[in-house]
């Protein structure tokens, strides 16, 4: 497996270092382009594990570190300049899985980037992770990953357990009531169109994505139903 390392680093010396140096490993090595857009180009990336730093422009680390995790389960790990335990906290806190302070030694980085590689898709990974599938329609709901023919692509948490619904139920109508508790623990308070919202996100542009025209089908006062059209 080719493993894809994303640095999220504003330091240009330090990223030219850093990526010379993994890629001496044999890693693929993404560098963020644009700050304002982080979420997005790993989304385009989808690497298998972040270096992030702490203090970036707009938007700080901890910030971005929330956003990915609502997309992925990848390795997230600190580098920062910062030493204050307060600091480390906030990152572990914030979904991040590790925290190196700098200056660091390179083979520390290569050391820690391998073991968390090994822990979530090597030797010490999970073995019984969940697979759901509806023919070539498969989700991965621990990894927030569907696949299609060929082709894969990110969901968000929400967008995996509204997923996960309409297939395990397939071919019958889910209701609104039950995608509401699924998806969230105090169905009460959420606004009706909440769910609305997740579903269109779904249908209009993940599964399009994939080229499924027309996926879910709502079923007025009843609820939603996935639409086996491939």
């Amino acid at each position: 497996m080719e493993y894809t390392i994303f640095i999220v680093e504003d330091d240009l010396s330090i990223c030219r270092l850093l990526k010379e140096h993994i890629e001496k490993y044999g890693f693929s090595v993404k560098v963020v382009q644009n700050f304002e857009q982080v979420a997005e180009e790993f989304s385009l990336h989808r690497p298998s594990l972040v270096l992030l730093d702490v203090n970036l422009p707009k938007f700080d680390g901890f910030y971005w570190c929330r956003r990915i995790r609502e997309i992925s389960k990848a390795p997230i790990l600190f580098i920062s300049a910062r030493e204050s335990g307060m600091d480390q906290v906030m990152a572990l806190e914030n979904g991040a899985d590790d925290y190196i302070t700098k200056p660091f030694s390179y083979e520390v980085i290569m050391a820690k980037i391998k073991s968390h590689l090994r822990r979530a898709y090597g030797d010490y990974a999970r073995s019984d992770e969940r697979v759901i599938a509806l023919e070539e329609l498969v989700l991965y709901p621990e990894r927030l990953e569907l696949e299609f023919k060929g082709q894969a692509l990110t969901l968000t948490k929400k967008e995996a357990l509204l997923l996960e619904s309409l297939i395990r139920l397939y071919p019958n109508v889910v209701s609104r009531n039950n995608l509401l508790e699924k998806l969230w623990d105090d169905s009460q308070f959420v606004e009706e169109n909440t769910l609305n919202v997740n579903v269109t996100r779904l249908k209009k542009k993940k599964l399009q994505e994939l080229g499924i025209q027309n996926g879910i089908i709502t079923i007025r006062s009843l609820g939603y139903k996935l639409n086996k059209c491939w």
